[in-house]
């Protein structure tokens, strides 16, 4: 499956729109309990990044008794019912042993001749949420595996603000420092890797793009793969996007001149 996507990330939302008018997913911080939309939509709450309660609206919707910290916001095309995929996003939750709150509700039958479609446009969306770290399709070989730890935090502190961590991965060298809670100063002179890798079909993945789009906004800055100027970037991620298109924790690629990465420097466990 490939699926072509137009993204805008910000620090406090995430707004996806999918290609040839096929819709909108929008993930965003909560600021309230009340949800307002202009379009019929299909909504997920989510709380310490769990989604805990499905839900649909026309117009707006009130949650006072949910406490969730986060939503996504799914826009469908007009030929997508709303109920329908409301009903199957439930049922894939519920059949994943997701335990969702409020959930209630009088079972909808979904008419033969929709099923199919509205069923493909919910594995879409699920792809493309589970790409972005919001998963409710079952894990392979469960049985097998070892329980994922929850994703690791850390805290920008004065005191790592004046440490240089040093980047020598993938055909990339450079000097950064986390010298602003949201600010990566990476000094100039920077090496980056040239060329991304590419899918098995030959095509871009999602991290080489937005590494990509990166060098895109610097370009006025870069000669030959090698930065002018020292360059701000918002987050160790942008780091790792930027000189060799991600593929790895760069958490761990960036190391003091002790050997101690940025992880172990900045993790709250």
């Amino acid at each position: 499956m490939e699926i072509k996507l137009d993204v805008l990330i910000t620090e406090t939302k995430t707004n996806i729109k999918f290609s040839n008018n096929q819709g909108a997913i929008t993930i965003s911080n909560a600021d309230s309990k009340e949800i307002t939309v202009e379009q019929p939509t299909v909504y997920f709450l989510l709380k310490a990044n769990m989604i805990i309660y499905i839900g649909k609206t026309t117009k707006n919707a009130s949650h006072d008794d949910v406490d969730f910290n986060k939503i996504i916001m799914l826009t469908p095309p007009w030929e997508i019912e709303i109920e329908y995929l409301e009903q199957l996003f439930i049922d894939e939750a519920m059949k994943n042993e997701i335990n969702l709150v409020n959930t209630a509700k009088e079972e909808i039958k979904i008419p033969a001749n929709q099923k199919k479609i509205v069923a493909n446009y919910k594995d879409e969306v699920l792809l493309v949420l589970e790409n972005f770290g919001y998963n409710i399709q079952p894990k392979l070989e469960v049985k097998e595996t070892k329980a994922k730890p929850a994703k690791a935090q850390h805290r920008w502190s004065k005191e790592v603000s004046r440490i240089e961590f040093f980047v020598s991965s993938r055909e990339s060298k450079a000097t950064a420092i986390w010298h602003k809670r949201n600010e990566m100063l990476l000094k100039a002179g920077a090496k980056m890797m040239p060329t991304p890798p590419l899918n098995k079909d030959g095509s871009l993945g999602f991290a080489a793009k937005m590494g990509e789009k990166l060098r895109s906004d610097y370009v006025d800055k870069i000669k030959d793969f090698v930065t002018t100027e020292d360059l701000v970037l918002k987050s160790v991620n942008e780091v790792g996007l930027f000189l060799y298109f991600g593929g790895t924790n760069s958490w761990l690629e960036l190391i003091d001149a002790d050997g101690k990465t940025i992880d172990e420097w900045t993790r709250v466990d």
